[in-house]
This record gives structure tokens, sequence and C-alpha cells, in this order.
């Protein structure tokens, strides 16, 4: 079953994770938005997090998970940036994801079933 979050980037700028070769790149709500979704639908940034871990054969495959029909969408009102995302990702993978792509710059808003 499908859960929609609601998270706010409060400041897009800030929205940077503690490794660059992880982080957001973007400079806007959709550009966020995009990097998030796939984030979610693919394995790419997972991959690239588990490689750089001391024993990355040992890190648990299941953080790994993917949902190829997640949806993000990403609007900016001035220096904040407000996303909405619908998916299957468990909420604690969708929180890690967030912690590599903006560090410790976002708020979860709300959760609601989709």
């Amino acid at each position: 079953m499908a859960t929609r979050y609601y998270i706010t980037l409060p400041d897009g700028r800030r929205a940077r994770g503690s490794d660059p070769d992880l982080s957001f790149t973007a400079q806007s709500g959709p550009g966020f938005a995009a990097e998030l979704q796939d984030a979610l639908r693919s394995d790419r940034l997972f991959e690239r997090w588990r490689m750089k871990q001391d024993e990355p054969d040992e890190v648990d495959p299941s953080l790994g998970a993917t949902d190829p029909t997640a949806t993000v969408h990403g609007e900016q009102d001035d220096l904040h940036i407000d996303l909405v995302v619908t998916s299957t990702i468990p909420g604690t993978i969708l929180k890690q994801r967030l912690r590599l792509l903006a560090g410790s710059a976002w708020e979860l808003r709300d959760v609601t079933a989709a």
C-alpha cells in the first residue's frame, strides 16, 4: 500500500548531505523532486552509499528497496521547498535516503495513506 509523505526543505541551499557524492545537487523544487524520485525508484544512491561502507557486502540488502512507481512533486516558495512523495518504500528507508541527500535540513510534515 502506498503512503504519501509531506516533506519540507526549509532552505534548499542548505539541503545537502555530509557526503557531496551522495548529496542533493538541485537548485529548484522540481530538481529536488527529480533527485529524490530517482533515489526511490532506483538503487543507484543506495549502491553508491553501500560501496562507501567498511564492509559493503555486509550491508543489509533490504536497505536497497526500490519503488519503480514512486512519485515526487516539488514546489518552491522563496527559499523553502515542499515535496510530496507517494511511494511504497518503508518510512525508515525514505528517511535514510533523505539523510544522505539532505543531511538534517528536512522536515517530515505529515504522512497519509495514498
